[in-house]
């Protein structure tokens, strides 16, 4: 119930905002979708919507690409796999802040980098360094995600090979099949729904963050949440039911990014045969 009423009652009430009815602010339009409309006259809204569909897709790829490849290691014996047991999951305990503040100290133009490319003659002065955060390129915005959520998704797929076990792959092995045949065909297909859910558990935090583009990103252009924000922050009070039908825009397309994803995936089980 308290979840219901924090989370469920919060999105009601911006649903009703960003319809008109918001006598706090003066404002008693209901039922409007002016806002909405406004919204989608705006060239830059859309600007906003592929940038954020653009950091959120990215680093969830990237970053199940190198989690696969983690996770593939750490089930295999190896000295000192205890302590990367350990160290890999580190990140997982540390706030993203702390994480933006790393990047900043390591990749920002006068940085640790930086100085060490200005060391070795690399750049003329650290000033010069490439410029990695503030951009709209977002480097530094993906970095952070990749060093949080690499780390989560190599768990979920580590377990998931460690409670499958490695008998199928080893007969597949004995009846001549090759290390790749054995990888696309035995254990790929046995992580793609683990690999799913971690992803898809990624691709939402990732599409609704607002404390790291807000911190890294390019000023203008802005992610969605991160414009939200903005609008909601305005001395007009008379923005702030843009703001939340831009909050409401944020979270029905994150849903249904999910759900097309989600249905996509039950067709391609349904189509090979293991759905």
């Amino acid at each position: 119930m308290v979840l219901l009423v924090i989370f469920v009652g919060a999105f009601v009430l911006a649903i009703l905002q960003s319809l008109g009815y918001a006598p706090q602010y003066g404002i008693q339009e209901f039922l409007t979708f002016d806002y909405y409309l406004k919204l989608g006259s705006d060239s830059g809204f859309w600007i906003s919507v592929w940038l954020t569909f653009y950091y959120a897709i990215v680093p969830t790829f990237v970053g199940a690409g190198i989690s696969l490849a983690l996770a593939l290691i750490l089930v295999k014996r190896f000295k000192a796999k205890v302590i990367a047991e350990f160290l890999y999951k580190i990140p997982m305990v540390v706030p993203y802040l702390v994480g933006v503040s790393l990047v900043i100290l390591l990749f920002a133009n006068g940085g640790l980098f930086a100085r060490i490319f200005h060391a070795f003659g690399i750049v003329s002065s650290p000033a010069e360094f490439p410029r990695l955060l503030q951009t709209s390129n977002g480097i530094g915005i993906m970095m952070v995600y990749l060093w949080k959520q690499i780390p989560f998704m190599t768990l979920v797929l580590y377990s998931n090979l460690m409670v499958i076990g490695r008998e199928d792959e080893e007969s597949a092995r004995l009846l001549g099949a090759s290390a790749k045949q054995v990888f696309f065909h035995i254990t790929l297909p046995k992580l793609i729904p683990a690999m799913i859910t971690a992803m898809a558990i990624v691709f939402a935090f990732n599409f609704g963050s607002f404390e790291v583009p807000y911190i890294l990103g390019a000023g203008y252009p802005n992610t969605l949440p991160v414009q939200a924000w903005q609008l909601f922050d305005s001395p007009d009070y008379t923005k702030r039911p843009l703001a939340m039908a831009t909050v409401v825009v944020t979270v029905c397309l994150s849903l249904l990014t999910l759900t097309a994803a989600f249905l996509a995936y039950r067709a391609f089980e349904r189509k090979t045969g293991r759905g």
